[in-house]
């Protein structure tokens, strides 16, 4: 039995990775803001431990890995799944999002990776598999500053794979393209709040116009 410690398990592509890892035996470590969307999203199973952990809480973070371990005595695979879009124009978007987003999407990976390898470390084993997408290793038109953070995943991931090969642990880079989740809900994708005129009409401004009726429907 593998023991996984998933971000972000409350929906989406963490959701349907939890509900694998069950079905196959495993045993999971299921974190979100708010856990009893993970139970309301999962069901119960004595195998699952829903844990609350906001991302930008480096001590909850350490608190959520040290609950994994009080329980299942090792963490195996490690998915850094959670975080969020920002849609707008690279000028459109305002220094308070721009630092938000960092904060959950990279530095929130940081706090979450940092506090579980101690512990695969400690085991000589274990797995990171870190979600970025295929904006992160090519630019789009209204997605510059989230593919920025995805770019930054995969430079840190790809550093790690090289720090961590010594201990038996490995790293693995998601990079989903387009799939039916509820990214562009406005859970899960914020819409800069400035609109500049000029970029009406532009391939950013059409993104955003996309991304708003892809919202709607």
């Amino acid at each position: 039995m593998k023991v996984w410690f998933i971000t972000g398990a409350s929906r989406g592509f963490g959701a349907l990775m939890t509900k694998e890892a069950l079905a196959a035996g495993d045993a999971v470590v299921a974190t979100a803001r708010n856990p009893r969307a993970v139970i309301e999203q999962i069901g119960d199973n004595p195998n699952l431990l829903a844990v609350a952990l906001d991302l930008t809480n480096e001590a909850q973070a350490k608190e959520a890995a040290a609950k994994a371990i009080e329980r299942f005595g090792r963490i195996d695979v490690l998915v850094n799944n959670a975080g969020y879009g920002l849609l707008g124009a690279v000028e459109e978007a305002t220094a308070e999002e721009i630092e938000k987003l960092y904060a959950t999407n990279v530095f929130g990976v940081l706090k979450v990776t940092r506090a579980v390898l101690p512990y695969m470390r400690r085991q000589r084993s274990g797995h990171v598999l870190n979600f970025s997408s295929i904006g992160g290793y090519f630019g789009y038109p209204g997605w510059g500053v989230y593919g920025s953070t995805k770019f930054a995943v995969e430079g840190l991931s790809e550093s790690l794979s090289a720090e961590l090969e010594p201990f038996g642990i490995k790293v693995t880079i998601i990079e989903p393209g387009f799939f039916r989740t509820d990214f562009l809900a406005d859970n899960s994708l914020s819409v800069s709040a400035a609109a500049i005129p000029d970029y009406i009409g532009t391939p950013a401004g059409n993104m955003r116009d996309f991304g708003a009726v892809e919202e709607v429907l």
